[in-house]
């Protein structure tokens, strides 16, 4: 097992990665002071399904919320039914919730968490690439509206994240894809020497994952500065999921970490449009996309100015447009950017006016 401290001032926790990593959640909890009573295990369907909740044992009292697990569930009804139900089973604000699955899971259960009793405990079991390399660590929580994606949450940091890379075994090819669509996030982030990244084993990319991301969230907790950077290649990508909550979620058919992709590639056309990077760093873009099997090819049919319309609602405009961008002083926070020439890059990477 690896262990990486997330060695925030006021709540520190580890992150453990390793095959089997789900079956520390009795010691973990049983090691707590004040351990709680009751414990509710969210959950989505599949996982219950596939048998990964057999052995599971909190060392308390257990009861077990699914819900299906898709983006649909990502929804402010969701999070008043899973509260509700906790009150239904006498939980108190010293009990704890288990988020087991993916980042969807991750982030409701997180949220749930933080508004029942004004925050109770809780703890994230990582089912999926994707929530094991980013989203179940650093206490973003948060819910979709129809109007954009993550609008509604809060910060509530976990008390542990347990990362079972055994689960990982039985994920089907797209979901190694959302997963690696935030690995080549950090690899691009790393600057020089980002590539290493690439040719460590599965136990050690994911370490490395959490480790990059717990450094940067320990330094700006809130997102207030750096932390916005873990946002790489999300403006677009988000814009892209809120076009799918529109009109439905076939729409684009698009899973996080394949927006991801299509956000990487777009955000270095964007900054060499901008005189920001060379055409070169735009290639290594690709390359590093193509090493990790990912398509950033925009989807056909799109309209730039619908785009750049979602691109407005992203949490770190300001009443702007809002990028992360490379550049010569590497990716950091661009504001104030013209719409004309969003659009235009669009526009060449395919879009309709």
């Amino acid at each position: 097992m690896l262990t990486i401290p997330v060695a925030l001032d006021d709540n520190p926790y580890d992150v453990i990665v390793g095959h089997g990593a789900r079956h520390l959640l009795g010691q973990v909890v049983g090691e707590m002071h004040s351990p709680p009573k009751k414990v509710a295990i969210i959950t989505e369907a599949n996982i219950v399904g596939a048998g990964w909740l057999e052995g599971l044992d909190s060392g308390c009292e257990q009861v077990i919320l699914t819900i299906s697990g898709g983006e649909g569930d990502k929804s402010l009804a969701t999070i008043e039914s899973l509260c509700r139900q906790l009150v239904t089973a006498g939980f108190s604000r010293n009990d704890m919730v288990v988020g087991v699955g993916g980042g969807i899971v991750t982030d409701i259960a997180g949220f749930v968490a933080a508004i029942y009793h004004r925050g109770i405990r809780y703890i994230s079991v990582a089912t999926s690439l994707l929530a094991q390399v980013d989203a179940a660590v650093g206490g973003k929580t948060a819910v979709n509206l129809a109007e954009g994606k993550n609008l509604v949450g809060a910060f509530w940091q976990p008390s542990a994240v347990l990362c079972d890379t055994e689960v990982l075994s039985t994920l089907p090819p797209r979901e190694w894809a959302c997963g690696r669509g935030e690995i080549a996030k950090y690899v691009l982030l790393r600057g020089q020497g980002g590539r290493d990244l690439l040719e460590l084993d599965l136990h050690d990319q994911v370490a490395a994952c959490v480790a990059d991301k717990a450094m940067v969230v320990v330094s700006d907790e809130k997102e207030h500065g750096r932390r916005a950077l873990l946002n790489y290649g999300h403006t677009l990508a988000h814009a892209l999921e809120t076009l799918d909550l529109e009109r439905g979620e076939t729409a684009l058919d698009l899973r996080h970490g394949e927006a991801v992709a299509i956000g990487l590639l777009f955000a270095a056309h964007l900054a060499f449009d901008l005189g920001r990077i060379g055409e070169d760093r735009v290639h290594e873009h690709r390359m590093i996309l193509g090493d990790l099997d990912l398509d950033g090819r925009l989807p056909e049919g799109l309209s730039a100015a619908e785009l750049v319309d979602f691109m407005g609602r992203d949490k770190k405009a300001d009443h702007d447009l809002t990028f992360i961008l490379d550049g010569e002083a590497g990716i950091e926070v661009v504001k104030n950017l013209d719409a004309l020439v969003v659009r235009s890059s669009l526009e060449k990477m395919g879009a309709k006016p």
